[in-house]
């Protein structure tokens, strides 16, 4: 199901132009095929050479509103350039859907300083920068803007197994209120999305690790976590997607510093 939404016959995001990361597969492709049902042209940025087959069918539907970059957000040039790529290919840019992000697990007693390295250099580090070269481009624009980040439920609390996973999306958390804060006099809304446990690819490898470092069968930890979650399964990509398009929209101006928890009931805050 693609979401599309109409404002006074019109479409939702008609006119805008989004720049969403991590999103070659996933929670970010649901939400460029939101954003581009809903009238907005997507750049799409992933560390693959080439678009996943999901983007290439965006890239049949919607033709030239759609574009695909290979970038690493842990490189400042590969930013810089994604930035100034996406200005000069569409105008501007009026969204920032900043998803980019990995997940790695383990014992706290044997967690590694590359592990913690490799973490926040992707999911603070890059996505801090990236904020801050869009917000930066966004005020140079003078029209405003809305920056949305992806948080997770591991950034509301601790997890054994998970401790730099869960400390990178508590900063996200952290950095989306303080960005708001700062940006708010240039018109630009910041605000975050924490999913619980989303039934993507990645949750393949995050099984996997449960299974090695708790001794379960594979598949065991994700049919586990569905039954846990209070609306009785896991969510998909497109639960995720309606919140982002809302926040991308004018539906949400008088909204900023918040994150939103989409994840069937897990977090009540």
């Amino acid at each position: 199901m693609t979401l599309s939404l109409q404002q006074n016959g019109a479409p939702l995001l008609e006119g805008k132009v989004a720049l969403l990361t991590g999103a070659n597969g996933g929670i970010g492709l649901a939400v460029a095929y939101a954003y581009l049902a809903s009238g907005a042209k997507c750049v799409i940025a992933d560390i693959p050479l080439d678009p996943s087959p999901g983007v290439a069918a965006l890239q049949s539907q919607f033709g030239e509103n759609v574009a695909y970059h290979h970038c690493n957000i842990t490189d400042t040039e590969a930013r810089h350039h994604l930035v100034t790529s996406t200005i000069s290919q569409f105008g501007s840019i009026d969204v920032l859907f900043n998803n980019a992000a990995i997940f790695d697990m383990g014992p706290l007693l044997e967690a590694s300083e590359e592990q913690f390295d490799r973490l926040f250099n992707v999911n603070v580090k890059g996505m801090f920068f990236l904020m801050q070269d869009v917000a930066n481009a966004m005020v140079e624009a003078g029209k405003g803007g809305k920056i949305i980040n992806m948080a997770s439920q591991a950034g509301r609390r601790g997890e054994a197994l998970v401790a730099h996973y869960c400390a990178t999306k508590a900063a996200v958390i952290s950095y989306t209120q303080s960005a708001a804060l700062a940006l708010a006099e240039h018109g630009i809304t910041v605000n975050g999305i924490s999913p619980g446990v989303v039934d993507t690819p990645m949750w393949d490898h995050v099984d996997a690790l449960f299974a090695k470092y708790e001794n379960r069968k594979p598949g065991e930890k994700k049919k586990l976590v569905g039954e846990e979650v209070p609306l009785g399964r896991m969510g998909v990509p497109n639960d995720i997607a309606g919140t982002a398009l809302f926040l991308a929209s004018s539906l949400s101006d008088y909204i900023t510093a918040q994150t939103y928890n989409v994840d069937g009931g897990n977090v009540m805050s």
